[in-house]
């Protein structure tokens, strides 16, 4: 949709989930895609691989992401409109070019159900703008809240025009032997190589919890890197107490940062069916979200709740 004229609604950076617990390790950014104008310290491309990399810059600066297509005009005009108030604020934000085609699992975990899209990263959390591409005034204004909302976090870094400067790297800890497994088959694409690694590292050790976050990571991607969102959503809203539709658009909701409402969904179809399916992956989505996040705290008691 695009925006509507006049006043828009104030950003608000809480209740997202963090991107950084879907990342991989980072590699570097591809060249320039075709149809597009040159990349620049101020307008970078990303891929799966590279998606890390941008997740960190958000804890620094705001990042504005947009998915595009190659064979989208319309994106492509908003590319170049985004691009061009990129280089104008000089640093004060970066644009990320996404192509959704070639990034599919990226795309997902946006839930961009179209191009082009627009969504906003600030310290790891996605916020949805706009899609289409409205009026370069209109999104001026967008960008303008986007900077006000980081200001208001303490976003307040800029992109340098060489890149952002760096400090020397810190060696980082070796990781348990399965846990490197587990992270090259992740980087390779082998998500069924990556939950076997956890898998086995919980055989040895059932309290490594790092193991068990990553496996319930790995799992959320397996389960959703062949769903069509627009037809798991209409299957959902369709069958209200079909537990296999219903923890199939939690998964989405998640992986999308609509956290809050995957819980709510669950706990209320537990507490009709009192079905263990949808209690473990209940458990299993706390893990994806973090044990100690409010979220999963205030979910657990209604859990409790729905049960007894």
């Amino acid at each position: 949709m695009s925006i509507p004229p006049g006043p828009q609604p104030r950003l608000d950076v809480r209740g997202a989930v963090d991107l950084s617990s879907l990342a991989r390790p980072a590699t570097p950014a591809p060249g320039t895609p075709g149809g597009l104008p040159a990349a620049s310290s101020y307008v970078i491309d990303v891929d799966e691989a590279s998606f890390p990399a941008l997740v960190q810059s958000s804890t620094e600066y705001p990042v504005v992401v947009v998915l595009w297509a190659s064979w989208s005009e319309v994106s492509q005009q908003a590319v170049a409109d985004l691009a061009a108030l990129a280089e104008q604020d000089g640093g004060r934000w970066q644009l990320a070019r996404i192509d959704s085609e070639a990034n599919p699992q990226v795309a997902a975990a946006f839930q961009a159900q179209s191009v082009p899209s627009v969504v906003a990263v600030l310290a790891g959390q996605p916020l949805p703008l706009y899609q289409g591409a409205p009026p370069a005034d209109q999104v001026r204004g967008v960008i303008d809240q986007v900077l006000a909302a980081a200001e208001t976090n303490g976003l307040t870094g800029r992109v340098t025009a060489g890149g952002p400067e760096q400090p020397a790297p810190e060696p980082e800890p070796e990781l348990p032997p399965l846990h490197q497994a587990a992270y090259d088959a992740i980087e390779r694409d082998d998500l069924d190589a990556a939950v076997e690694a956890y898998e086995q590292a919980l055989r040895e050790n059932p309290r490594d919890q790092l193991a068990r976050a990553g496996l319930a990571q790995v799992q959320l991607l397996v389960r959703t890197r062949d769903a069509d969102l627009q037809a798991v959503r209409t299957a959902a809203a369709d069958r209200p107490r079909d537990v296999e539709a219903q923890l199939a658009v939690a998964d989405l909701d998640v992986l999308g940062g609509k956290v809050e409402d995957a819980f709510a969904r669950l706990v209320d179809l537990l507490a009709v069916t009192k079905s263990e399916p949808v209690r473990l992956r209940l458990v299993d989505l706390f893990e994806v979200v973090g044990t100690d996040d409010p979220r999963v705290v205030q979910a657990r008691r209604a859990m409790a709740s729905a049960l007894y």
